[in-house]
C-alpha cells in the first residue's frame, strides 16, 4: 500500500459521498447494520467510518440508549459525515487511526468496519486493535469487496484509466479496495490476532447508476484513485472521460447496472 492509498481529502469525500456511496456502500451498510442490530449493542465502535453511510444505518436500527463512536483516519470525510447526517446524541464522531485506537481495554460491545480493513498497513496489528477494546466475547463485524473481477464497474474503470496512462498505469484499486480478498488470508489474519469462530459470506448485489457518467467520476475523482492519476501529471478529465467511455462501451449509453460482490466477515473476540 502506498501513502496515497489511505488520502481523502479535497473534493474526494463530496464526491465519494455525493456518487460512490449510493452505487456501491449503500445495499452493503444496510446488510451490515441488520446483522449488528440483531446483537442489541449498547456501545459501538465504527472504524475507518468514512462519511458514515453505515454510522447512519446503525443508528436507525440500534436500541434507543446504543451509542456509536465513529472514527476514521481521515478527518475530512468525518467532516462531511457530521455535516451529512443530524446523528446528535447518537454518535460521536472521532479522528482516530485504527492501528492505534485511543480508546481503553474492553469498552465496547461490538466494533464495525465497512470496507475499511483493506487500507490497513498491517491487518494483524489493526486486528488485535479491535480485540483490545470488545469486551470478551463480542463481536468484529466487517466487509471486504471481492476479486476485482467480481465488481464489474470498479474493473471497467481500472482497466481504462490503465491503458489512458499505459507507460504508468494507476494501480490503486487492484492493490487496495480490491486487493485483500482471499478468505484463507483474512481467516488466518483473524486467528493471528486472536480471533476465533469466524463465519464469512460471500454477498452479491447488482450496482446501478443513471449513466456511464456517474461511475466513471464517483472511481475517478471521489476515491483515492485520483492522487495516482494527478500525480502522473495527466489530465483528471481526460481519464474520467476515458472511464465513461469504456463504461458506455461495456454497458450502455442509458442507465447502466453491474456486479458488485464482497464479503461479510463476522469474527468474535
Amino acid at each position: 500500500m502506498r501513502a496515497t492509498d489511505k488520502l481523502f481529502a479535497g473534493s474526494i469525500p463530496d464526491i465519494y459521498d455525493g456518487l460512490l456511496v449510493p452505487l456501491i456502500f449503500e445495499r452493503y451498510a444496510r446488510d451490515l447494520a441488520e446483522r449488528i442490530a440483531v446483537t442489541r449493542p449498547q456501545e459501538v465502535l465504527e472504524t475507518a467510518a468514512g462519511t458514515g453511510v453505515l454510522t447512519s444505518a446503525m443508528a436507525s436500527r440500534l436500541p434507543a440508549d446504543g451509542r456509536i463512536v465513529a472514527s476514521d483516519l481521515n478527518q475530512p470525510m468525518l467532516d462531511r459525515a457530521a455535516r451529512r447526517h443530524n446523528l446528535d446524541g447518537r454518535v460521536t464522531w472521532r479522528q482516530a487511526d485504527a492501528l492505534a485506537l485511543p480508546f481503553d481495554d474492553q469498552s465496547f460491545d461490538i466494533v464495525a468496519c465497512q470496507f475499511g480493513v483493506m487500507f490497513f498497513p498491517d491487518k494483524v496489528k489493526g486486528y488485535k486493535e479491535v480485540r483490545r477494546v470488545l469486551r470478551p466475547r463480542r463481536r468484529f463485524f466487517f466487509s471486504v469487496w471481492d476479486r476485482l473481477v467480481e465488481n464489474e464497474f470498479a474493473e471497467t474503470v481500472n482497466d481504462a484509466v490503465a491503458a489512458f496512462l499505459p507507460k504508468d498505469p494507476p494501480a490503486f484499486m487492484a492493490r487496495t479496495p480490491h486487493g485483500y480478498h482471499d478468505v484463507g488470508k483474512i481467516r488466518n489474519d483473524l486467528t493471528a490476532a486472536g480471533f476465533s469462530d469466524v463465519s464469512i459470506e460471500a454477498v452479491a448485489h447488482v450496482s446501478k447508476a443513471p449513466s456511464p457518467r456517474e461511475p466513471a467520476v464517483a472511481f475517478c475523482q471521489g476515491t483515492p484513485l485520483r492522487n495516482e492519476i494527478e500525480a502522473r501529471g495527466a489530465s483528471l478529465e481526460g481519464a474520467t472521460d476515458a472511464a465513461a467511455a469504456a463504461l458506455a462501451k461495456r454497458f450502455g449509453k442509458g442507465p447502466i447496472e453491474g456486479r458488485i460482490k464482497a464479503h461479510v466477515i463476522v469474527a468474535t473476540a
